[in-house]
């Protein structure tokens, strides 16, 4: 029998939905400001081998020399992203939300147990959490991670200003350094997100659009007062 369980509360999901588009387009202004002085690469001495981006990347998205409207996007949408960030971090505490999504003493380990039943090379079940340690631990990171952007962002608008700032993250370059390498861990987790998110099915997308998820459970275990499948044409009936 099919039954409706919550698990996604309207708060998070909109604090979710919210977040996605604002540090996309984040990460899109943020370009057009890197454009103007787009140094960073991987190789050594006069050797390289990558390029954080090459010129055909900015001109094939039209971004060459657009370094004052990127700053202005950048940092309009950066009040919405803090504030977001704010309130997500506030109603956790608040509703007790914590509990689920910090991860516990135990977390790496399991999280090792997650990749490897992952990658289908452990095959006993994975402990019935509503976010399994992974999970936890990325995303703990990302929020730890929207603190660092902010912090470094301010010290790269800033430098002179907040001179105890920009001394504490290792000066105005380690700032821009480390303000870079975060939007690629950003980059990183959404793309390992989205397909994990394509692997776990529509049910567990449908959780965060609408709050609820399907689950299949037998008859003997059935709650009191089950919710009928949202697909059949019977009226539904609590």
């Amino acid at each position: 029998m099919k039954y409706l369980y919550e698990k996604h509360p309207l708060a998070i999901r909109w604090f979710h939905w919210i977040n996605f588009p604002v540090l996309a387009l984040m990460i899109w202004s943020g370009l057009w400001i890197y454009w103007a002085n787009d140094v960073y690469r991987v190789g050594w001495g006069s050797t390289t081998l990558l390029k954080f981006f090459p010129q055909s990347f900015y001109e094939a998205f039209d971004m060459p020399y657009k370094l004052a409207k990127g700053m202005a996007w950048h940092f309009v949408l950066m009040w919405v992203f803090m504030l977001n960030g704010l309130l997500y971090v506030g109603y956790t505490l608040v509703s007790g939300e914590w509990r689920a999504l910090v991860p516990g003493r135990h977390a790496w380990r399991e999280a090792g147990q997650v990749v490897l039943h992952d990658l289908g090379l452990r095959k006993q079940p994975l402990p019935a959490r509503k976010y399994n340690a992974a999970q936890q631990i990325a995303y703990t990171a990302v929020v730890l991670m929207g603190a660092g952007s902010l912090l470094t962002g301010a010290v790269i608008y800033k430098p002179t200003q907040l001179a105890w700032l920009t001394t504490a993250l290792g000066g105005y370059e380690w700032a821009r350094a480390e303000h870079f390498i975060l939007t690629i861990g950003y980059v990183l987790f959404f793309l390992v997100h989205v397909a994990q998110v394509a692997r776990a099915g529509w049910n567990n997308f449908r959780s965060m659009v609408a709050g609820v998820e399907v689950v299949d459970i037998p008859p003997s275990a059935a709650p009191v007062a089950p919710v009928a499948d949202p697909t059949a044409t019977t009226p539904h009936v609590r």
